[in-house]
This record gives structure tokens, C-alpha cells and sequence, in this order.
């Protein structure tokens, strides 16, 4: 189990992942932050990046900022 720190950016044109330069993560996501659908969506960007199960990666921390802790098992 590992925690990884991601930084959000909603209403993205497309979905994408990548790792920075300081270890932290950037997700781009389509889904606006209404109603968890950005959160939905990163889990689902996460899970299928590391090739993982959706229920494999959870949001544990800044589930309404932009800056969160994921928590991935596996």
C-alpha cells in the first residue's frame, strides 16, 4: 500500500496522467468538479495507468481541493 500526492486540473480537453519532477502527480481530467465526477474520473485514470482495479486506488485525502492523497493498494 503507498499513498501518492496528485495535483487536479478539471475541464481538461482530454485525460492524462504524468509524474513530475518533484515526485508529485498531475492528473488532467474531462470531468468537471461537480458532485465527485473528477474524483470518479481520477480514480479511473489512476486504476487503468497502474493497471490496477478501480477498487484497488481511493481518495484519502482533499477529496474537494485540487491537491489530494491517493492511496493505492496493490
Amino acid at each position: 500500500m503507498r499513498t501518492i500526492q496528485v495535483r487536479v486540473k478539471p475541464n481538461a480537453r482530454e485525460s492524462l496522467l504524468e509524474v513530475q519532477s518533484d515526485g508529485t502527480w498531475l492528473a488532467r481530467v474531462k470531468a468537471p468538479p461537480v458532485d465527485g465526477k473528477a474524483n470518479e474520473e481520477l480514480v479511473a485514470l489512476i486504476a487503468r495507468h497502474l493497471k490496477l482495479r478501480r477498487s484497488q486506488v481511493s481518495v484519502k485525502a482533499g477529496a474537494s481541493g485540487r491537491t489530494k492523497l491517493v492511496q493505492i493498494d496493490g
